[in-house]
């Protein structure tokens, strides 16, 4: 374990230059203590690192100072050689890089372990797109990549749920969400109004992206900005606020079922709120969540027989009627 941490405790000051004690013990989970006798360790070993008193000093190496470990364990190579498979990469223009990538990594592991990681892709696949649905990237993704890499402002025309707009935005970052692939975005600063106001990061679709043009402008992107972070609770909030109600259904074992595959918030509503009805023997009553009367009304036409809506009398209306058009449209 000793071996590991050195190593860890190495990369980091490799990486990410010059660490303060305590934020070294805080990355490896250590304690301080065990950090000072970690870096004696490698000072003895001849590795030219060098601590710097004061609260902005820290541990560094001498500058210029790398050395050609990886460190690389079994499970470790496995694990990169499973994220190069291709797919998202490809999408992003990086496949080739990947695949010259993987090459020298594999270059570089010890031989007993080159044929192990090479067999990753063999017994392995990620498929991200689901079923019956296109895998062909967004006409503009790879310019709204090179754009977040690069800082760069983007002109669009884009089409969401009330119309098409123009706007300059500032692009963070691209997510790949159940193979759809989003943009993390805020406004460029308006000089007619606050610079700002308005200036929250926003979610966009690409394949919303009408047109796209890179300008010539730069700008610099939030200081603290986490990615990861931000999707989470955009996703969190939009999933919050998706249902604005909720609909009491009697359902049996069929029903369950179907209902089960509506969306993992419905499946789990359904769960926690099954319970044996008391007038109906074999079925159960759930309380699922529903974005509106309208859209209930026709997600639940999936359940046929197996379920009838107890509640709200809007929703038992809205399915009724739909069920009588369906009878004379059918009555011959």
């Amino acid at each position: 374990m000793r071996a590991s941490r050195l190593l860890t405790l190495l990369m980091l000051l490799q990486t990410r230059g010059r660490q303060s004690a305590p934020a070294l013990a805080r990355q490896m989970e250590v304690s301080v203590r065990t950090v000072y006798r970690d870096i004696d360790q490698l000072s003895a070993a001849g590795v030219p690192v060098w601590g710097e008193p004061g609260r902005s000093g820290g541990f560094q190496l001498r500058e210029g100072w790398r050395t050609q470990l990886t460190g690389l364990t079994v499970p470790e190579a496995r694990a990169i050689f499973m994220a190069g498979l291709p797919g998202p990469a490809a999408e992003l223009g990086l496949g080739e890089a990947m695949a010259t990538a993987q090459l020298k990594l594999l270059a570089a592991l010890p031989s007993d372990w080159q044929a192990d990681a090479q067999q990753v892709a063999a017994r392995f696949h990620l498929d991200p797109i689901d079923w019956f649905r296109s895998a062909v990237p967004p006409l503009h993704l790879q310019a709204v990549a090179e754009a977040v890499w690069h800082a760069q402002r983007l002109a669009m025309r884009y089409e969401s749920w009330n119309g098409v707009s123009e706007r300059v935005i500032e692009p963070l970052g691209v997510v790949l969400k159940a193979g759809t692939w989003y943009m993390a975005a805020r406004s460029a600063p308006d000089p007619a109004r606050d610079a700002t106001r308005g200036r929250e990061p926003h979610v966009y679709r690409l394949s919303a992206i009408l047109s796209l043009q890179a300008l010539d402008q730069l700008f610099e992107r939030p200081r603290g900005f986490d990615l990861a972070a931000w999707w989470a609770r955009e996703t969190a909030r939009f999933e919050a606020g998706v249902y604005s109600g909720t609909a009491r259904l009697r359902i049996n074992e069929a029903g369950f079922k179907t209902v089960q595959g509506f969306s993992p918030v419905i499946a789990a509503a359904a769960l926690d709120s099954a319970e044996p009805s008391a007038t109906h023997e074999g079925c159960i009553e759930v309380t699922l969540p529903i974005e509106s009367v309208a859209h209930a009304s026709r997600q639940l036409l999936r359940l046929g027989n197996d379920g009838e809506v107890l509640a709200p009398p809007a929703l038992r209306e809205a399915l009724a009627q739909t069920y009588r058009t369906l009878a004379l449209r059918y009555a011959d």
